[in-house]
């Protein structure tokens, strides 16, 4: 398989993955370590704690995962992962505030792709249990990748293979729609993937849906649906129903995934959807 960049024509070179250790942030390291082999792109991990009870063989296990999914023989040496050719990295960080942490190290080390997995807190999600005054990001072209708690993702565990077959597009006329189906046609000829489809949803009467130019060459059908009722419902609603696979929200502004977790529709729809979700900012180059 080719190493297409797997979100945009730009080339996916550095991708970011705060983990916790939960289970939910084992599945998202599932998504960036395939992300990573797809692109070859440079993988680091980051944890943040408040102690100094730390080792390093508490991450994810790259090598046993690459294992498991065959590409490596087992007890394989660290320079095998060198010869997938992406670069695994991890960093521990101290503090009490992980978000704050996270900003840090990006301020610092930009990155391209951010997969991170998100849990429910006290009605909210986890990233935002504390005030944070700025976004996780403020890189225009930035991409993140949501797996929400109890969530498996399109990535297996067991054999790192792929299934996707179902993706929503909710659709406005503003942020500007189009940068989302080319995102969804880059993924779908990145990961080569068999016959599907597309909804492009807009919550609204069908004669405010959207212009949008359909990409040519996927393969996959391309189905329009337009419902009226509240936004965030009616995407749940309709993700529930298709049994989407993935969902790829445009939202408003480059400032990253915490002003997305702030947002009324993109929150609820991250703390109730039973799919990943990808958030595309709009203007940004991967659009």
């Amino acid at each position: 398989m080719s190493r297409t960049s797997l979100l945009a024509d730009h080339k996916v070179e550095a991708i970011f993955h705060p983990s916790d250790f939960s289970e939910a942030s084992e599945i998202a390291f599932g998504h960036a370590l395939k992300i990573a082999l797809m692109t070859g792109a440079r993988l680091t991990m980051l944890h943040v704690t408040a102690t100094d009870d730390l080792a390093w063989q508490d991450f994810p296990a790259v090598r046993d995962t690459l294992a498991r999914w065959q590409l490596l023989p087992k007890d394989s040496p660290k320079s095998a992962v060198g010869q997938l050719g992406i670069d695994v990295r991890k960093i521990i960080a101290t503090g009490d505030d992980p978000a704050k942490a996270c900003l840090r190290y990006l301020d610092k080390h930009p990155a391209d792709l951010v997969v991170l997995a998100v849990h429910p807190h006290a009605g909210r999600m986890r990233w935002l249990a504390k005030a944070v005054g700025e976004p996780l990001a403020r890189r225009a072209g930035q991409m993140t990748l949501f797996i929400p708690h109890g969530v498996e993702g399109f990535v297996s565990r067991q054999d790192g293979s792929v299934r996707l077959r179902r993706i929503l597009v909710p659709i406005t006329g503003t942020p500007r729609p189009q940068p989302a189906l080319e995102a969804a046609a880059r993924l779908i000829r990145g990961l080569q993937l068999p016959a599907g489809e597309v909804t492009l949803l807009h919550a609204g009467p069908p004669g405010g849906m959207p212009a949008v130019k359909l990409p040519a060459g996927t393969g996959w059908s391309w189905h329009r649906v337009a419902r009226d009722g509240e936004p965030a419902q009616v995407i749940l609603r309709t993700a529930s129903e298709r049994a989407a696979d993935l969902i790829i929200m445009t939202t408003d502004g480059p400032d990253g995934f915490l002003d997305v977790l702030r947002g009324t529709t993109s929150e609820r729809v991250l703390r109730e959807a039973r799919c990943p979700v990808a958030d595309l900012p709009a203007g940004s180059m991967l659009g």
